[in-house]
């Protein structure tokens, strides 16, 4: 039976070779929105969409900070509290990438959108 279970994943690796291998890592609100375009696109921003992570090291607020944006328009950050290790991977070269998990239309900011970020392989 283990046998079995090896063969199988190493025939599904090796299926996935051509794609990229991603790991999700964290799921986060996002943070600031209100301050940022996230309301001019609303109705336009859907779940499963991509968002670009960005890294700000000389943001004046947040030296660990992550930009968060949606074709190219900034929507947010990571929160603070939750980008340490995300900062650090993204430094030292990583390829995190963004995702839309979750929209909810809601009074605080804080639970309107839910950003997972995968890792790369």
């Amino acid at each position: 039976m283990r046998l079995l279970a090896t063969l199988s994943l190493l025939l599904w690796l090796a299926g996935a070779e051509a794609q990229a291998i991603r790991l999700l890592i964290q799921a986060s609100p996002l943070a600031g929105s209100q301050y940022y375009a996230l309301g001019d696109f609303w109705s336009e921003i859907r779940v499963g969409d991509a968002l670009e992570l960005t890294r700000e090291p000389d943001n004046r607020h947040d030296h660990r900070a992550i930009r968060v944006s949606w074709r190219g328009h900034q929507l947010g950050y990571l929160p603070r509290a939750e980008n340490a290790v995300l900062a650090a991977a993204i430094d030292r070269g990583n390829r995190l990438h963004g995702r839309v998990a979750r929209l909810t239309e809601h009074p605080d900011p804080w639970r309107r959108v839910v950003v997972e970020v995968y890792l790369e392989l």
